[in-house]
């Protein structure tokens, strides 16, 4: 009866109103008889994704389709990757947060804008709002990025610590949208943004016509949506494939099941992907249009990021990497041209350090090794002569005589070596048994 009554009030006509029944209805509850119909959270349109192109003005790059031999080689199909980390603030969630901000009214500008991020969001609505000289604030999680909060506060805009993941800081956001009238700006759930979002895959299509199959990073499906809605628009037959990680898979158990389902919690280093609950909106446009949803855990990704560093030189956060990590580790397009999108580059400094450590401990040139030793002379010398005949590299040394855990008259010595690879590694390990050395491979 409600729904009745506003389409009636908003004089929508008949053949409309279908479309407004089975794509609104899970927001028709908050829309007010003000309202025009322009508010309504229909599906975006591809119109409206040229339309957003067109209005992007300088600030939003086109950024580079950049072919890549070395991953090509690697997975056994021809890749591409799109550089959306070299995008303005280091992310393609500008190009949303821009456009939405951009289609504010004058009214709605005086009143500032909200939104909820763990970084990447944040920092794109902070950009835009300084653009247009409005109030901005923006709820973050707890444990969020240092290095993201401080961009973002840096932009300009008021940084509030509130929750442990998005869907926590997101109710917070929409508490203070209702206390103060700013606008919510959503990351991904919104026509606008995904319209902006969808631009990426209309540039994809402009450098590679050919393109077989696309692989981008979902999270709560802002950019799937948007692509998917472009790429689908011009080529049908091209497929489109969602990676998520396998923490939290929200959108590939709500496209399983039909139905839109919470779903991840668990620690992962992916956390601008990391939403429990899809969008509405994005889940209805992505489960129509999806080609296929896979699962990446964060092993894959740190192997694609330390790959992106020292082959492309190309630092790239843990969510702008999955759609890689997924190509590197499962090979599922041999003799396909691909595209990879590679979603943003804000990554921590700290955990970088980690990725690279973890990344050569992966591939076998970083061996950590835990021996224990008499404590007597000449007995570490007989360690360092096996290290420097298997031609290994000694980059850290920690002795240690006096943890609880070493009897006396023996010395714990932790060994970190860089070798030239896994074949090295295992040489150097086989000549330590040999000679009846005590030790514990700790990588």
């Amino acid at each position: 009866m409600f729904l009745t009554i506003i389409f009636d009030y908003l004089a929508i006509p008949d053949n409309l109103r279908i479309k407004f029944d089975q794509r609104c209805k899970f927001c028709i509850e908050e829309v007010k008889y003000s309202k025009s119909i322009a508010s309504f959270p229909m599906d975006p349109s591809y119109d409206d994704i040229l339309a957003a192109n067109s209005l992007r003005g300088h600030e939003i790059r086109k950024t580079p389709l950049i072919h890549s031999p070395t991953f090509s080689e690697m997975t056994g199909s021809d890749i591409y990757l799109k550089a959306e980390f070299q995008q303005k603030t280091g992310s393609f969630k500008i190009r949303g947060a821009y456009f939405k901000i951009k289609s504010l009214s004058n009214e709605e500008k005086k009143h500032g804008v909200v939104a909820a991020s763990a970084g990447n969001h944040a920092q794109g609505v902070a950009f835009a709002s300084a653009l247009e000289k409005i109030p901005c604030t923006i709820v973050m999680p707890k444990n969020a990025s240092p290095a993201k909060v401080a961009a973002t506060r840096g932009y300009g805009a008021k940084v509030i610590l509130e929750g442990v993941n998005y869907d926590e800081s997101s109710s917070k956001a929409k508490e203070i949208a209702k206390e103060t009238g700013a606008t919510m700006i959503h990351a991904f759930d919104d026509p606008q943004v995904i319209a902006a979002q969808g631009v990426i895959g209309l540039e994809i299509l402009e450098d590679l016509k050919d393109v077989d199959e696309i692989y981008l990073p979902i999270g709560g499906g802002g950019l799937a949506a948007g692509a998917l809605i472009a790429i689908k628009e011009k080529n049908p037959q091209i497929k489109v494939i969602g990676v998520q990680s396998k923490s939290f898979p929200a959108m590939y158990d709500s496209v399983k099941q039909g139905s839109i389902t919470a779903s991840g919690g668990e620690r992962t280093i992916a956390d601008g992907i990391s939403v429990k609950v899809p969008g509405q909106l994005t889940f209805s446009i992505i489960k129509e249009l999806i080609d296929e949803i896979v699962l990446v855990d964060d092993v894959e990704i740190t192997k694609a990021m330390f790959l992106l560093m020292e082959r492309m030189k190309f630092v790239v956060e843990p969510a702008g990497a999955a759609s890689l990590a997924y190509l590197i580790s499962k090979k599922p397009s041999i003799g396909k041209k691909v595209v990879a999108v590679l979603a943003g580059g804000n990554v921590d400094m700290y955990l970088l350090g980690q990725i690279v450590d973890k990344g050569l401990a992966a591939m076998g040139r970083l061996l950590k090794l835990s021996i224990m030793l008499p404590d007597r002379p000449g007995a570490f010398k007989e360690i360092v002569d096996e290290i420097t005949l298997a031609n290994a590299n000694i980059v850290e040394v920690v002795h240690d005589r006096l943890s609880s855990a070493i009897n006396a008259g023996s010395a714990g010595v932790t060994l970190s070596l860089e070798t030239q690879g896994r074949e090295q590694a295992q040489s150097l390990i086989d000549a330590l048994k040999e000679k009846n050395i005590q030790f514990t491979l700790l990588t």
